[in-house]
């Protein structure tokens, strides 16, 4: 199946979830990325599928049925990890004292109060100081906890755990009454499963005063208070664990699976946008669509490659700023690598998060612990299901797969902002004169801080294993570490993608302000060359003028304004003289040329400026966008407010009394300052509709357009 097609089904199992009053059932053999999604960030109410709860009590009779003939078992009347080698007849105990000395997190647990006392007493100095980093970055988001609740129920209710019906139900309840316990950022080796992060889930059910939460209420607020406070106040009994089940809670993958299904979301939506960036990026360099003529797949038949190039093929259609390349005009015969190669770049990178998907969606269907029962004999079989290195795997594969887009963004980005590579645009893309004005400047810098940062997250993580737990532990996945940088990968892309879409739409608003000033400009130049030379439409100096003037044009792009133009007409006056017609007379023809040159410059000068402040009032690129960059554009321009940015934007605001100065002086600065951007804020605005959704929204929507005319989920067709 194509990354495209995949992406849309699960988009429409998220679309379905949140419908009003809907509720996901839970059943241990159909949780997906897109449901995930709905229960952890948009907290869709969950429910047990009765059958489940069934086959839940059944093998909780099974366990009791081994542990009353006397059978050894793991975890129930042994002791744990190393130490599986004691006996104990305090079964339940057992199960507190796991659950009690898997809390050894930092940072979860209100700090002891007599020690907290002789901190705050120890120095003037201490208590002025300000933290490093904020404590809330030591612990799990709430979405992350919620996932990982939810993953932990899907694998119980399978029936192979031994747990009881009142343990998994308490689990929904926690996600129902939005009950999350503060769970460590870091800890866990995702070894024997991620115990100690799943023991403050399992202490949370239990009702441990010692287990701090966050009550969440109807508003989207939360209040910080135990696990005790929180189950009375939403009216939820706590559990007492019996046999096996403190084990069977913490003895799994799912904070690694759970966080990891998270990440992989976000990264298959960043990889849709990148397919949308280089097809505005195409259009802002007059690149060509030839690079994604079908035949390239055809000959070549990677199924990523093929998906790809389908999505940008028909993201073009219709643009007016893409130009078949013929050679003629000697410049490059091909676009550059960034866009001209960019299906087989990104084709291997959708293929990655495939095969990463496939691996996370068996891993949330999956019964991660041990022991298991067989539920066909009533076997207990102990083995090693905990061991989460498929989520290690499948992260390793993203964050390969995130440096990979990454770097295809920068390489097209630093070419958008540099004169030398980004044809006939103006340095920094600046509006204004590029003496004085370098507004890209900076984000071309900030592009490579982040891809640099990119590159070192791309290094893998499992390489880093170390035995742990009295050597038993040889071997540990790290897949929550995994999966905690491949999150912080996402960040930094979506930093990038961001500051790329930025800089695309100022180039693209360049595009047409510049197509605008040709449009304007080119029967004046034409009217003043016939009435000055006495040629007719047809004189060959006319067409061979103009086709001279556009080549100049895109050489000057480093000269302000001022300057630019009086060159560029000057140095067309080889091509009048060619065409000097003797019977004019020298003197008079020369007369003419100084007349021309002057009224040229000073026409090509006025109409610029003018189309300058005209479009800068007015911007709107559309008219010469495909359907896909129209949605994009609209979207920034419209929906987030950045503008066509000019030096005003972005100027230091004035204060009242400045202000006030300013005007009594004559200098009438604006009132607008006051309000006055940064390029920041503006990349900023883009950046937080990455986050909260949105503009994922747009890309899915240009997505479904581009696929409407697809004929097979493979993709292959065209």
């Amino acid at each position: 199946m194509a990354h495209s097609w995949m992406i849309f089904r699960e988009s429409e199992v998220l679309d379905n979830l949140l419908e009003d009053g809907r509720v996901y059932n839970l059943t241990g053999s159909k949780l997906s990325l897109g449901s995930v999604v709905a229960v952890s960030r948009y907290r869709v109410p969950v429910d047990i599928d009765e059958a489940c709860l069934s086959i839940v009590a059944a093998s909780a009779a099974a366990l009791v049925a081994n542990s009353d003939v006397g059978q050894i078992i793991y975890g129930v009347n042994t002791g744990f990890g190393g130490s599986a080698d004691s006996r104990t007849e305090k079964i339940e105990e057992l199960q507190r004292t796991l659950i009690r000395e898997l809390h050894y997190g930092i940072g979860a647990s209100a700090p002891n109060e007599k020690t907290q006392q002789a901190t705050n007493a120890n120095s003037v100095a201490l208590r002025r100081r300000l933290p490093i980093l904020e404590p809330l970055e030591r612990l799990l988001p709430n979405v992350w906890v919620r996932a990982s609740i939810l993953v932990r129920i899907n694998s119980l209710i399978a029936g192979h755990s031994g747990v009881r019906q009142v343990v998994v139900q308490s689990l929904s309840q926690l996600l129902n009454r939005d009950i999350l316990p503060l769970i460590p950022l870091r800890g866990s080796i995702s070894a024997s499963g991620d115990l100690s992060p799943l023991s403050y889930i399992a202490g949370t059910i239990q009702g441990k005063p010692t287990v701090r939460v966050r009550l969440g209420s109807a508003d989207g607020s939360y209040s910080d208070t135990t696990a005790a406070e929180a189950l009375e106040k939403a009216g939820v009994a706590s559990v007492k664990l019996a046999a096996k089940e403190g084990l069977a809670i913490v003895n799994g993958t799912a904070v690694s699976a759970g966080v990891a299904s998270l990440a992989l979301w976000e990264a298959h939506q960043l990889a849709i946008i990148a397919q949308l960036l280089t097809c505005l990026s195409v259009e802002a360099l007059c690149g060509t669509g030839e690079s994604f003529d079908p035949l390239f797949g055809h000959v070549r038949p990677h199924p990523g490659q093929i998906d790809c190039s389908n999505n940008m093929f028909r993201f073009l259609e219709r643009s007016l700023l893409v130009h078949h390349n013929d050679g003629n005009n000697d410049t490059l015969r091909q676009d550059r690598y960034s866009i001209r190669t960019a299906s087989q770049w990104l084709g291997p990178a959708l293929e990655d998060l495939l095969l990463a998907h496939q691996q996370i969606q068996i891993e949330l269907n999956s019964v991660t612990g041990n022991p298991i029962i067989d539920m066909e004999t009533g076997r207990m079989l102990h083995g090693g299901n905990f061991q989460a290195k498929a989520v290690m795997s499948a992260m390793e594969k993203v964050r390969s797969a995130i440096q990979s887009i990454g770097r295809m963004l920068f390489a097209q980005c630093t070419e958008l902002i540099n004169p030398a590579t980004n044809r006939g645009l103006p340095p920094n893309l600046t509006a204004d004169d590029p003496s004085t004005s370098f507004v890209m400047k900076a984000v071309d810098i900030m592009t490579a801080a982040l891809q640099s940062e990119l590159g070192f997250l791309a290094n893998p993580v499992g390489s880093h294993v170390r035995t742990a737990e009295m050597g038993n532990q040889s071997l540990n996945s790290l897949a929550l570490v995994s999966a905690r940088y491949t999150h912080t990968a996402l960040d930094v892309l979506t930093q990038l993608v961001a500051a790329h879409l930025f800089a695309l739409c100022q180039a693209l608003d360049l595009r047409a302000m510049n197509l605008l000033f040709l449009e304007k400009l080119k029967p004046q130049i034409l009217e003043i060359t016939g009435t000055s030379m006495s040629y007719g439409d047809e004189h060959p100096a006319m067409k061979e003028l103009w086709a001279a003037f556009l080549i100049r044009l895109e050489q000057t792009t480093r000269a302000d304004a001022g300057n630019r133009f009086n060159a560029i007409i000057e140095s067309l006056q080889p091509i009048l003289i060619r065409h000097f017609d003797v019977k004019q007379g020298s003197t008079t023809f020369l007369s003419r040329l100084e007349k021309w040159t002057e009224t040229c410059g000073e026409t090509c000068l006025r109409t610029f400026e003018a189309t300058r402040e005209e479009y800068g009032a007015r911007a709107n690129a559309t008219p010469y966008l495909g359907a896909a960059s129209q949605r994009l554009y609209i979207f920034v321009h419209d929906t987030l407010n950045v503008p066509f940015l000019r030096t005003a934007h972005i100027r230091t605001p004035y204060s009242e009394i400045a202000q006030s100065e300013a005007e009594m002086s004559g200098q009438g600065l604006s009132s607008s300052n006051a309000h006055s951007n940064t390029v920041g804020s503006y990349i900023s605005a883009i950046d937080a509709a990455l986050r909260n959704g949105e503009l994922c929204g747009v890309a899915m929507e240009c997505l479904r357009n581009a696929q409407s005319e697809a004929a097979t989920p493979d993709g292959l067709s065209q």
